[in-house]
């Protein structure tokens, strides 16, 4: 039996990098991606069929499930369309709007499910402490709990959520891509926009300045 990476894939940077990373390390690759009724779910969801394509990954091993119930629970900027998404006011402890709360136990919860169907026992995560201090579910001791959880609460208890990018600055991940040779032409990063990314949403904004501390050029496309 190969032995199976499940990597969740956003469409984003840090994901990529992560797929890039599973790639390396694993038989075969299996990619999850989650709607939730992000505002961007389209554009994401086109860059991740994109990485998909581009790691060869088996139709029979990719899949996609709708959580837009987060968008009915609402409380983020992400998903209500009442909130607007801010931009980025410099580095903060604070919960920022785009948190949606609770959503990455979801979203593990969902990948455990089919870890255990497709015989995974590696769940790879982007999550990122460094860049995003103020996101609960970003914090290395959540991980920790997660897995304490997942060991006690699966048939086998071998299932592990792997976070390879979690302590990285975005330059970090940024030279990681590049030493890989990932492609983060096929990435999106921006919470407001589908064309042309704002540049100045939270995300937008430590996307950019990772690529400016690594004295690279970002390869996608910004508003003027």
């Amino acid at each position: 039996m190969k032995d199976i990476g499940l990597v969740l894939v956003s469409g984003g940077m840090d994901s990529l990098v992560r797929a890039a990373i599973a790639n390396k390390k694993h038989d075969k690759l299996a990619f999850l991606h989650l709607s939730y009724g992000q505002k961007t779910s389209a554009k994401e969801k086109e860059c991740y069929d994109k990485i998909a394509d581009h790691y060869k990954v088996d139709p029979k091993y990719r899949k996609t499930v709708d959580m837009s119930f987060l968008s009915q629970i609402g409380g983020s900027s992400l998903t209500d369309e009442k909130l607007e998404v801010t931009d980025f006011e410099g580095d903060s402890d604070e919960i920022p709007s785009s948190y949606v709360p609770f959503r990455n136990a979801h979203i593990i919860s969902m990948a455990v499910s089919w870890a255990e169907v497709i015989g995974a026992k590696n769940i790879y995560i982007g999550a990122n402490y460094e860049d995003s201090p103020g996101y609960p579910d970003c914090r290395p001791e959540y991980y920790e709990a997660f897995n304490k959880l997942i060991k006690a609460g699966t048939s086998a208890g071998d299932i592990e959520v792997v976070t390879p990018v979690l302590m990285d600055k975005k330059k970090d991940i940024v030279n990681k891509a590049k030493d890989l040779k990932a492609p983060l032409e096929l990435t999106w990063s921006c919470y407001k926009s589908e064309d042309f990314a704002c540049g100045v949403c939270d995300s937008c904004a430590l996307r950019l300045r990772g690529f400016k501390e690594a004295s690279l050029d970002d390869p996608i496309q910004y508003k003027s």
